[in-house]
């Protein structure tokens, strides 16, 4: 761990409040370098996506030329909600530091708790209905790209 790295997440989210965002920055290092920095953009953007680690990967990535952040880690402010944790998973990255964890977040009404007992409940008794439709047509795009010769597999 690196507390340089840690400190510029921190110092990310810190200005970032000054600046009308929340209180939640990230960076991507690799190789001991910073190769992505966010910070926490929702309101201000009008973004639900716009979390710091979401935008410190998007930075990363964009930065790098590749969807695969193997050998790369993250430095965020606070433990990273349901959507940021399954990105860095997607993004590949090897390991995450974090500064405040879920608890101190909730006190300061950013809970995320909800979500996550969402995603233990089968699809019928989630909060949110889901409901299947147009498989038999959708399911031709599957087929089409498993036959297709241009994937590039992720």
């Amino acid at each position: 761990m690196n507390e340089q790295f840690m400190r510029e997440a921190i110092r990310l989210a810190s200005d970032n409040i000054d600046n009308g965002g929340g209180p939640f920055g990230a960076v991507v290092v690799k190789d001991g370098v910073i190769v992505g920095r966010g910070a926490n953009r929702v309101t201000a953007n009008n973004d639900p996506t716009a979390h710091a680690e979401v935008s410190a990967i998007r930075d990363a990535c964009q930065r790098l030329a590749t969807f695969d952040l193997s050998g790369c880690e993250v430095y965020t402010s606070c433990e990273p909600c349901p959507m940021c944790l399954g990105a860095i998973y997607w993004a590949r990255i090897g390991r995450i530091y974090y500064g405040n964890t879920q608890a101190d977040a909730a006190e300061i009404d950013f809970d995320d708790s909800f979500i996550y007992r969402q995603i233990e409940k089968p699809i019928g008794g989630r909060a949110i209905p889901e409901v299947q439709c147009l498989h038999s047509e959708s399911i031709d795009t599957f087929k089409k790209w498993a036959q297709t010769d241009k994937k590039t597999k992720y």
